[in-house]
Order: C-alpha cells, then structure tokens, then sequence
C-alpha cells in the first residue's frame, strides 16, 4: 500500500531546535500526520514547543549525535507503533513541510523503498562548499549503490518500514545519511529521488567538516572492503 496520512510517521531528530520545531510539527500535524520528535539532549525548550505544537517526544538525556537519534526514532517505531511508512526529516528548517507531499506523490507514482529529497534541482541558494561535497560524496554514494542518486547527503526522505528493518544501522552521527542508502543497496532496494527546495537560513550546522568527512570514508571502506559488504 502507498503511503497516506494513517499509515505514515514523521520522526524528527532534533538538537536546540525551539526555534523552528514547534511550526514545522504543527504544519505537518495540519496535514494530518502524526510527528515523532527525538530530542537529542536539548538545552532549549525543544521538548516543550515540540510536545506543545502536537509530537511525541522521546529525550535522551544527552547529546548523542544524529545517527544515533534516527535509529532511537526508528527502534521505538518498530517496537511501539504500526506503520508502513516513516518520513525522516531534520527540525532545523532547512526541510519545508510543504514538500512531504511531493516525496508522497513519488511513492504513489513509483515502486521504490527509498524516496530521497534531491535539493541539486535547485541548489541556488546552497553554499559552494556544501554543494561540491555534496556532488563528491553523492557520486561516491552512487558508485556504491548501483543506483543514481543526485542528493545522499540529503535527510529529508520517504521509506518503507519494512526495508529499514533489513538494514543493519550502526552509525553515530551524520553518515547514517549514506550509511541507510548503502544499506538499502545492500539489500537490493530501489531508491529515487524528488525535488525539494533549498533552505538555507541563518542556521548553524552542527556537521563537523573534518570528523564527518572521516566517518564518511570510514563508511566508504567498510562497505568496499569490510565483510559483508558490497563488494
């Protein structure tokens, strides 16, 4: 069945968002959905401007990094709820709630697992740096899988929940980007892509250049040459 409103989760993985959490959740609860937001040790009021505009909230007690906050999202999914379908999306704005329904729309149109948010269609307003490390680490990305996919790096993506419980999730920070489409080729999954908008505000990145550049190609070896990988 495709994805809709009853059958369909938004989880949030979310560090000192109060900012910009409570209108993104209360968008996307207007569409119907149902929000889960992961507060990954805030020290803001996250928690409450998410419980306050209609989430769930799950709070780990300190800041443990993105990946880990996804695969908290997706284990209480698993264990606590019934759906067939769960969008993954970041609270700090640069994801807008009115694109949920074209990732939606490519789900219905295509038999795909993964529907991945493609920001390069229009990346006028990303910066060059991030948009070059983009095209490297998304061709990379793509040599790995088989599969084109223009935007990796992007968080803002639509996937079937019985294909994340094939996948064998094990990272930190923000390699589980590319780490859960390595894993979904690994299972002979099909990913596409839709495009979004780029937004991109007065924000500051929590990704770390030179750490996360490393975990990249730490993924990049373990699935090349690790076993059980992709070669």
């Amino acid at each position: 069945m495709g994805p809709k409103e009853d059958n369909t989760i938004v989880v949030i993985p979310s560090y000192n968002e109060s900012r910009t959490i409570g209108e993104i959740v209360q968008s996307i609860v207007s569409m119907g959905y149902n929000v889960l937001v992961i507060d990954d040790g805030s020290t803001d009021d996250t928690q409450r401007e998410a419980l306050d505009s209609g989430a769930l909230v799950i709070r780990n007690k300190e800041n443990l990094g993105k990946g880990l906050s996804v695969r908290e999202g997706i284990r209480y999914v698993f264990e606590k709820m019934n759906y067939e379908w769960m969008i993954i999306m970041d609270g700090d704005g640069q994801h807008h709630p009115e694109d949920v329904p074209i990732l939606i729309k490519a789900a219905k149109h295509d038999d795909a697992d993964i529907i991945i948010g493609n920001r390069m269609v229009y990346p006028q307003t990303m910066p060059v740096v991030r948009y070059w490390t983009n095209k490297f680490t998304s061709w990379m990305v793509s040599r790995m899988c088989g599969q084109d996919i223009p935007d990796s790096q992007c968080g803002f993506r639509l996937i079937r929940v019985e294909a994340l419980r094939k996948m064998r999730l094990k990272s930190e920070r923000y390699d589980i980007e590319s780490e859960m489409l390595v894993e979904a080729a690994r299972n002979k999954m099909r990913i596409i892509s839709a495009p979004i908008r780029t937004i991109y505000g007065k924000e500051v990145s929590e990704i770390n250049p030179g750490r996360d550049t490393i975990k990249f190609f730490s993924l990049v070896l373990k699935y090349y040459f690790g076993k059980d990988g992709l070669r």
